[in-house]
């Protein structure tokens, strides 16, 4: 959520970052708003005047009483019970015209940095650097189905029968790489001082509300029946809801956080739920980092943070490539954003694997969380940043430590997570 002055002095500014993120059909909503704030302010001013006139006339019934003017008193009682009557609806009218601003506020898209490139979806995003060779052996790489059933890694017809489409086991080595990777990375993320968290799983409608759009919470989120909880679609939105309604020290800036969490998602929209594999599946395990800092440390952290995940991907001897993410394809949060994508070499393409953004004072404001510093109070940035999911991130190892006899390199740095096991040779 932006900060309303900005549409009070520049609406212009916001219609042109409305025009960049091909939401032509937003437009109005700006002039909504400075319309219903004209109302807000106009009512405000109106019960500021009133209280003033109630006070003073407050002061001249006592000073009647006692000189005996009664009927005087008591017609400047009857003013004073008129004032307090419209007093209340002024602030029943304010209170429901600030909350239509704020469900406004809440649809009106995050101001995007400057070097973001403009394009209408993700077909325009930007290649900006590669990060080792991407391969393709002269053997075939079978589909990542295939390869986790040579070594009788998953079951999805079980998981059919208990759960429904979208939902596996995973068994044996499959399951102990899924958890060597995830342990991998926390460790990795502790050793940049990293608060290592394990936080809620569900989480209120407030905080969902607090921490993206709408439209994304339709797509992903699982609400719980009866109960005012959602089940969340990544660790990021119970970890920033931590600070809800909180004022924290300047000086604790920044709060570095990774949490460990199983992902719950819908996947609703036009690609679907995998029917043979694990790439787009209901439920998954991830790492994940945030960071609550200063305005003007963000975009510093924003480049730590998604070069920490290269990092992670290239130790797994997973060759990657940075993509920018153009301005269609930013969600309406992000003030910033990029995708961290890993080759493919049975696709001889790249496939995203994680996301970094900021998103400036939105999830701020929308939650509460402030920062108390010399010079005052002010909403700090929040940043996240995925350090690797499971389902994709074993397609992606699997792949790329694939051998011509079938057998799968394990990276030197999942060995000691493994029992100190090299190699994992196929069964079938």
């Amino acid at each position: 959520m932006i900060d309303i002055n900005l549409i009070r002095k520049n609406p212009e500014i916001v219609k042109e970052n409305i025009k960049k993120k091909f939401q032509d059909e937003k437009l109005p909503l700006v002039d909504e708003v400075v319309e219903l704030d004209t109302k807000v302010r106009a009512l405000k001013q109106e019960g500021d005047d009133l209280r003033a006139q109630r006070n003073s006339l407050s002061s001249q019934i006592g000073m009647l009483m006692r000189e005996k003017k009664i009927e005087e008193a008591n017609a400047i009682k009857s003013k004073v019970v008129a004032n307090n009557d419209r007093i209340a609806v002024i602030e029943k009218e304010v209170a429901e015209l600030e909350a239509s601003i704020k469900k406004i506020m809440m649809s009106i898209p995050n101001i995007i940095d400057d070097s973001v490139p403009i394009g209408k979806d993700d077909s325009e995003n930007v290649e900006l650097k590669r990060f080792g060779e991407a391969k393709v052996p002269a053997y075939e790489i079978p589909y990542n189905a295939d390869i986790l059933a040579s070594i009788n890694g998953l079951d999805k017809e079980s998981a059919g029968r208990t759960s429904g489409n979208g939902f596996y086991y995973l068994m044996g080595d499959a399951a102990r790489l899924v958890t060597a990777m995830i342990s991998y990375a926390r460790d990795y993320m502790i050793d940049k001082n990293f608060i290592y968290a394990i936080p809620p799983f569900m989480i209120r409608s407030d905080v969902v509300t607090g921490v993206m759009s709408f439209a994304e919470m339709d797509a992903m989120m699982y609400k719980i029946e009866g109960e005012d909880l959602y089940l969340i679609g990544t660790s990021e939105h119970s970890m920033i809801g931590k600070f809800k309604d909180q004022i924290v020290k300047e000086s604790e800036l920044p709060i570095t956080m990774t949490s460990y969490s199983p992902c719950f998602r819908k996947e609703v929209g036009a690609h679907g739920i995998e029917e043979r594999g694990i790439y787009r599946v209901h439920q998954f395990e991830k790492q994940e980092m945030i960071v609550i800092c200063k305005p003007e440390d963000s975009m510093e952290w924003y480049e730590k943070m998604w070069q920490y995940t290269v990092e992670i991907f290239r130790n797994l001897n997973i060759p990657v490539r940075q993509l920018e993410c153009c301005s269609g394809d930013l969600a309406d949060l992000k003030v910033k954003s990029c995708d961290i994508e890993a080759w493919s070499p049975r696709q001889q393409k790249f496939f995203e694997v994680g996301s970094c953004s900021t998103l400036g004072d939105a999830q701020s404001r929308r939650l509460g969380i402030r920062a108390k510093g010399e010079n005052g109070t002010y909403y700090p940035h929040t940043l996240n940043n995925t350090v690797l999911a499971s389902t994709r991130a074993l397609i992606a190892l699997l792949e790329n430590n694939l051998n011509e006899d079938g057998s799968i390199n394990v990276p030197a740095v999942l060995r000691p997570y493994m029992g100190g096991k090299e190699i994992i040779i196929p069964k079938k």
